[in-house]
């Protein structure tokens, strides 16, 4: 290989970090090309480079760092060999140098060294793309010299210039030296304003970013020829840290390396291991002493702790840290939390409202009332006695806490507030865009942009190198759904799998209810017959609740994995496809036992003497005399509080705990095999690279929806979810923060105007909530059957004799064999009528125990309640979304205004430019004036003077 004269041979006593010198670099190469040598620098400079901060220069900043693993004993003749292969023309002794950049001795003796030759091909590839970066203007730097022992990193700094012509490519809104005075409010409003500031001065965060303005910069896409209009007094501080690593990022997405016969980005030379991580740094360290203040430090102390909770979040610097993407899920996130804070009173006030009237509820006091006597049948075969209606007086009592007419002004409360949270949210929205220049951003340009993911490229090459074995021609190969059509025959069996499971699961815990319940009445005391139902309520949804939280998991994965093998073409249809089913199956699997209790459990018993039976052994279980609206409150408030308990907060602080524990303890035995390494402080990518990954927002968001379906489909049943999920949400908020700030490397920042397809989403659920709490109301709760009895069988107009009006008869003799009681005197007496909850014709009537008419009546109720409420909500639920506007008046006004202001810099432009060429054909014509105006005794030099006349436009 040969080497250019520019470059200098490593000294023997130099070793680590190595710079390549952009200025003298063609080529990157192992074919006919110049390799490059990385020059060493001085031997202490870690003060000067703020510890990896900078180039080991001290000016150039670090903008994003690539990783990769290498061997060290076997980097010098391995890359030899390789490179006599790859160029048998070139001959010279120093082929068997190490790889410049290195800053490895080897010691190689008269041994065959160990050949590893997918080592020297990643090599060979980092190599190429490394100078492909150098011809497309970025600065590197290396480094193996680490703590981190066989691993090696490359700095990259992107110069001015490059940021430039990027900022120009992206159309990048940066802000100009125009300055305009944003409308204020004035009278009546300006007062509130200002009394509201100081009210809530205590809760802002003390951030420049988060004051209110009263001047904003006027923004404009990036121009290099329009340079004048920007503010360039600080070159270094024009674009900041989350802007260069964006562009160093979309350079390093489209750079390709070739020699491996095909086209590959770095999302492609990670997947395939060249390099082994990529990311941007963060600012710097978050605590000690001599810390010097930067953006992250400060976003530790306002917002990433929780003795900060009580205050606002500094939504604008988490962008500018972050990017809009980010930034625009912790505005939501807090938009939401905001909201649940009146949903949270009007809940705790509906249930106050039926702790304060349970003792004038008329039904449960009727079924506490023992001197009703009321005896009902047994609840299983054989082991089941008969039992009292009084000993489920606690039940009872309960279910109106949450089983009341308060419920119903409730569940329309919920449909408008998530009418008018979600119009909030897209105020709050368009607020954001303006005050982050994202207004003139069009989701359209990013995709153009959108580069293809390297395992659709791989894909690509499988099947164009299939073609070309075919003597076919390949031009422009891509997937088509023929290619795809094995994949989704897989995702959908695959999802129908899932979702069969989960149902079979249900079932296996229906199974286990059954047959608890009648092993427990057999072997219970009198006292424990009575809890039997509570216990096996409460075991049965701890069993669903650990199933939920296992298959969540297993779920997220058999999500991604089904999504990959569709192969996507870019990241924004990966991501789509992938929050889908996986919505779909966490959404199945943590509502289907909420669905089987409100609307299945109790409807498919059967009555006695001709009950339904499972496996022709287990009886169909049945409600409780209450109903079954106070099991759904437990089952939902169990695995509402379970799963933020457990999945969302312990495994989100536990799990990230326990991976950098078993980082720590690999990097202590690393350590311990070379003291020398262990001595030296860390350098920023060092600490940085032993970070958790970002791995998307998906995960933050499918919790947060799950919730907000929690909140919201089944609030009927209980009103205290908006007060539970508001608890959570104040800590969550501050876990992700404090998440994203310190246990996580620095995502890339990305631009986004909305949340994307969460916003159908959210939208979606919204409408499925207002049809589930109208059939919670009318088919689970007692609401409907109470107003059914109180206008039309009623005697005195009061609920005075409703329980037993609800309660059929039968008579204990028509019992099919082998089905009553064994022990028929339990209570001490003969029981002749015993009592069942529902609508049927009593064994004295012509046609026994068929339905009545009074189950008609109710029935039709039900259903006209359900289409009455319905269209009801979704209508006001539309007026809500109609008289809010989507954009707020004074955004839209401000919008205009820049408009206006834009097009009067550049007309003022164009004027200027006028009057100056005006300026110049004036002089010039003056000029000319002068000359023909010359003494003819110059008539001599009278040439050389009009050619100078005449030359001067071209001077200027």
């Amino acid at each position: 290989m040969r080497v250019n004269k520019k470059y200098s041979c490593l000294p023997a006593e130099e070793k680590g970090i190595h710079i390549i010198n952009i200025r003298a670099i063609e080529d990157i190469g192992y074919d006919q090309h110049e390799s490059t040598l990385l020059n060493s620098l001085s031997k202490n400079p870690d003060a000067d480079c703020k510890y990896g901060l900078y180039f080991r220069d001290g000016k150039r900043k670090v903008d994003y760092i690539l990783v990769y693993h290498y061997k060290k004993s076997s980097a010098g003749k391995t890359l030899a060999r390789r490179a006599q292969q790859n160029d048998a023309s070139v001959r010279s002794s120093k082929q068997d140098q190490p790889l410049p950049g290195k800053g490895v001795q080897l010691e190689m003796g008269d041994s065959e060294p160990h050949l590893d030759y997918h080592e020297d091909d990643k090599r060979f590839r980092r190599e190429e793309y490394e100078g492909n970066l150098v011809e497309a203007g970025l600065e590197l730097e290396r480094d193996e010299d680490t703590k981190i022992h066989g691993i090696g990193f490359v700095k990259i700094h992107a110069p001015w210039n490059v940021l430039c012509r990027e900022a120009e490519f992206l159309k990048l809104k940066m802000p100009t030296k125009k300055m305009y005075q944003i409308n204020q409010t004035h009278g009546l409003l300006k007062k509130i304003n200002s009394v509201i500031q100081k009210i809530t001065e205590p809760i802002q965060p003390k951030v420049a970013e988060h004051k209110p303005q009263t001047v904003k910069r006027l923004s404009y896409p990036f121009s290099r020829e329009k340079q004048h209009l920007f503010d360039l007094s600080d070159k270094d501080s024009f674009f900041d840290s989350k802007t260069r690593s964006t562009i160093v990022y979309e350079i390093l997405k489209r750079t390709t390396c070739t020699k491996a016969k095909y086209s590959m980005g770095i999302t492609s030379l990670l997947a395939n291991g060249v390099y082994s991580a990529a990311y941007p740094l963060h600012d710097g360290d978050y605590e000690g002493e001599n810390v010097e203040p930067n953006d992250r430090k400060l976003l530790c102390e306002e917002w990433a702790s929780y003795g900060v909770f009580y205050k606002y979040q500094p939504i604008d610097l988490v962008r500018k840290y972050f990017g809009e993407k980010i930034g625009l899920y912790f505005a939501w996130l807090g938009v939401y939390t905001q909201m649940l804070i009146p949903a949270s009173i009007v809940g705790i006030i509906v249930f106050l409202y039926g702790c304060a009237t349970v003792d004038e509820n008329i039904p449960s006091m009727e079924m506490c009332d023992q001197r009703n006597n009321i005896t009902m049948c047994p609840l299983c075969d054989k082991t089941c006695s008969y039992w009292k209606m009084s000993s489920a007086c606690a039940t009872a009592r309960a279910s109106h806490l949450f089983d009341n007419p308060a419920t119903v002004f409730f569940s329309v409360f919920m449909a408008l507030w998530a009418a008018t949270f979600m119009e909030h949210w897209k105020r709050k929205q368009m607020r954001l865009n303006y005050r982050w220049d994202l207004t003139g951003f069009e989701e359209e340009e990013e995709a153009v942009k959108d580069h293809p993911r390297a395992e659709y490229e791989a894909k690509v090459l499988e099947k164009s190198l299939r073609k070309e074995h075919k003597h076919k021609e390949t031009d422009k190969e891509k997937l088509t759904w023929k290619d795809r059509f094995p994949a989704y025959l897989t995702n959908f069996v695959g999802i129908i799998f899932m979702v069969g499971l989960t149902f079979a699961i249900v079932f296996g815990v229906i199974i286990y209810r059954i047959s608890t319940a009648a092993a427990l009445a057999i072997s219970s005391t009198p006292s424990g017959r009575s809890s039997v139902r509570v216990t096996v309520t409460a075991t049965a949804v701890i069993i669903n609740l650990v199933v939920i939280i296992i298959l969540d998991e297993v779920y997220g994965c058999i999500a991604r994995w089904l999504t990959q093998i569709e192969v996507p073409k870019t990241d924004k249809n990966f991501e789509e496809r992938l929050i889908f089913k996986a919505f779909l199956l966490k959404f199945v699997n943590a509502y289907t036992p909420i669905f089987y209790v409100a609307f299945f459990k109790g409807r498919f018993v059967g009555r006695p003497g001709d009950y339904v039976y499972i496996f022709h052994s287990f009886r169909m279980e049945e409600c409780a005399p209450g109903g079954c609206l106070m099991e759904l409150c437990i089952q939902l408030s169990i695995i509402m509080l379970g799963k933020q308990l457990i999945q969302n907060n312990l495994f989100e602080i536990g799990i990230p705990k326990m991976k950098k524990f078993i980082r720590y303890l690999k990097l202590k035995r690393r350590r311990s095999l070379d003291h020398e390494e262990h001595m030296k402080k860390k350098q920023r990518y060092e600490v940085d690279y032993n970070l958790e990954p970002f791995a998307g927002l998906t995960p933050e968001y499918m919790e947060m929806i799950i919730q907000f379906g929690f909140v919201t489909l089944f609030v009927a049943s209980f009103p205290l979810a908006p007060l539970f999920a508001l608890l959570n949400n104040i800590i969550e908020i501050r876990l992700d923060a404090k998440k994203f700030v310190t246990e996580l490397r620095r995502p890339v920042a990305v631009r986004a105007k909305d949340i994307g397809i969460w916003y159908n989403i959210l939208r979606g659920i919204g409408k499925l909530a207002v049809i589930i709490n109208a059939f919670v109301i009318s088919f689970t709760s007692d609401f409907i059957p109470r107003l059914v009895y109180l206008y039309m069988y009623s005697e005195n107009g009061t609920m005075h004799g409703f329980v037993n009006h609800t309660l059929s008869s039968f008579n204990v003799s028509d019992f099919q064999a082998g089905t009553a009681p064994n022990d028929p005197l339990d209570l001490g007496y003969e029981v002749q009528i015993c009592r069942y909850k529902d609508y049927r014709e009593p064994p004295w009537s012509e046609n026994k125990y068929d339905i009545s008419k009074d189950f008609w009546a109710v029935l039709a109720a039900r259903l006209a309640f359900v289409i009455v409420f319905q269209n009801l909500v979704m209508f006001m639920s539309e007026f809500v979304d109609w008289i809010i506007p989507d954009i707020p008046k004074d955004i839209s006004q401000q919008i205009h205004k820049e408009k206006v202001l834009m097009v009067e810099v550049f007309m003022r432009e164009e004027q200027g430019k006028l009057q100056m060429l005006e300026t110049w054909k004036d002089k010039d014509k003056r000029k000319g004036e002068n000359c023909n105006n010359h003494s003819p005794r110059l008539s001599r030099s009278r040439s050389g003077s009009l050619s100078s006349c005449h030359s001067y436009p071209l001077d200027v």
